[in-house]
């Protein structure tokens, strides 16, 4: 039996006695609540590695609990690295991997089967993916699905998601569109080469990029046949007010610059809206990481200020998964019009009709908004975490940007970035350097790695920060 101050589980009819603690309030439901019960076994050591847990239906049965709810909670932790099940055997306690020792840091062999903990920026916890609430919005949008979704469908995307789109858009990120201004596409990447193609065909030869960004957007762009002079980035963001005629577009990271992390300043958001409407040249907005502002509401979307010249670009790959390829564009109607005439033909959305339905159920639903806020929740906890580290272990390292996104820039002293990249590799540890992201024409910049902190489990978490800390430190 349970009551809302808390339950304590009698001896199981299967596998383990768990002997758990379940707290149940207002705010917290019981499956959430067996969750972290389960979860604190597991990291106090109470649970073992290797420990078989009581099958679904007989730890239902001891708690007083529908038999689905422990199966959701198994489910997750399973998602989350804790726990280990295979078809026709039993839930175990999966094995963590062992922490780095403190001091010393002793030398670890050359590694061939890949990194113990990876640490690359732009990677989101894939085990966080909610799957429980994905598959009940499946199987809520295939019942009302009319049948004309499962056909080719259009360059723009389903009306459904592009509908939900626009409401969640000028909700959440203070963009101004109607559904007929969303475009979906298959993430950042096939948006910019829509785009791109845009632009060629209207006779744009360059567009500006920002001197410190994804080399993959850069070449994708340079492919397309654009030149990418590149644009300085200081500590206010991009250099805007430098923009002139002899660029038809530039390629802005607004809200939390990509690798630097620092947002675009006021008076220079009004700089490159005042250049496009002068030169009536194209401000494309990578949205990167907006919704994940820690310290304070997140700012609104540039394309709030000129819907007519800027063109937002954002993605599900962080709040949801990379490998679903769910992103959008909001764009001007003579953009969005010129994609749907474009020629070369750019074929129907590359992204499926059902789960472009399901998307937009969870949008809908306010399921969308949960998962944001949870994530939220998390990369805060693990940034906050990480910088608590670093000033404790390794303080002559300064620690750039916001806080916000799914990475941090680690500042190091000239000439000390190959060093510390080497030594990481050795303790198998993958980072980024800074270097990497800088464009070949731009100006040498400081030394750094850019860590990312999103895509360790919880369980081996521990041990990749312990890590990092012991290369930063030695």
């Amino acid at each position: 039996m349970w009551s809302n101050s808390g339950m304590s589980s009698r001896s199981t009819s299967a596998g383990a006695d768990l002997h758990l603690e379940l707290t149940v309030d207002h705010g917290r439901g019981v499956r959430v609540a067996l969750t972290d019960a389960l979860r604190d076994a597991i990291r106090s050591g109470r649970l073992a590695p290797g420990t078989r847990l009581p099958a679904t239906r007989a730890l239902a049965t001891d708690l007083g609990l529908a038999r689905t709810t422990v199966v959701e909670a198994y489910a997750e932790l399973v998602a989350e690295g804790w726990l280990t099940a295979r078809r026709g055997s039993s839930t175990r306690v999966a094995e963590r991997a062992p922490a780095t020792p403190r001091d010393p840091l002793p030398p670890a062999p050359p590694r061939t089967s890949g990194p113990r903990h990876d640490l690359m920026p732009g990677r989101p916890d894939v085990a966080g993916f909610p799957r429980a609430e994905w598959l009940r919005a499946t199987r809520r949008a295939l019942a009302s699905a009319p049948d004309e979704a499962f056909g080719y469908g259009a360059v723009r995307g389903r009306p459904e998601l592009r509908a939900a789109l626009a409401d969640y858009l000028a909700r959440a990120r203070g963009v101004r569109a109607d559904p007929e201004r969303v475009v979906v596409c298959a993430g950042m990447s096939h948006g910019l080469t829509l785009l791109a193609g845009v632009l060629r065909r209207r006779g744009v030869r360059a567009m500006a990029v920002e001197s410190v960004g994804l080399h993959i957007h850069r070449n994708l762009l340079r492919d397309a046949g654009l030149r990418i002079p590149p644009m300085e980035v200081d500590e206010l963001g991009a250099r805007t007010d430098t923009l002139g005629r002899d660029v038809g577009a530039v390629l802005l990271t607004p809200a939390h610059q990509f690798p630097t992390g620092v947002a675009l300043d006021p008076a220079r958001r009004a700089a490159a809206v005042e250049w496009a409407r002068t030169t009536g040249g194209l401000v494309v907005e990578d949205d990167y990481d907006g919704e994940f502002r820690y310290d304070r509401q997140p700012v609104g979307a540039l394309q709030g200020l000129d819907p007519d010249h800027v063109v937002h670009l954002g993605t599900a790959s962080k709040a949801l998964a990379p490998g679903l390829r769910l992103g959008w564009m909001v764009a001007p109607a003579d953009v969005v019009a010129e994609i749907d005439d474009g020629s070369p033909d750019p074929g129907p959305s590359v992204t499926s009709a059902l789960e472009q339905l399901v998307l937009a159920d969870l949008l809908s639903s306010g399921a969308y908004d949960r998962q944001v806020r949870g994530r939220r929740r998390t990369y805060m906890r693990r940034r906050d975490q990480l910088v608590a580290a670093l000033a404790q272990r390794a303080p002559h390292v300064g620690v750039r940007g916001l806080a916000a996104g799914l990475h941090l820039v680690l500042t190091l002293p000239d000439g000390t970035e190959a060093d510390v990249l080497r030594s990481a590799a050795w303790h198998g540890l993958a980072v980024e350097g800074l270097s990497t992201f800088r464009h070949p024409g731009a100006a040498p910049g400081p030394a750094g790695i850019v860590v990312g902190y999103a895509t360790p489990s919880d369980s081996a978490w521990s041990g990749a920060l312990e890590a990092l800390c012991g290369v930063l430190s030695a």
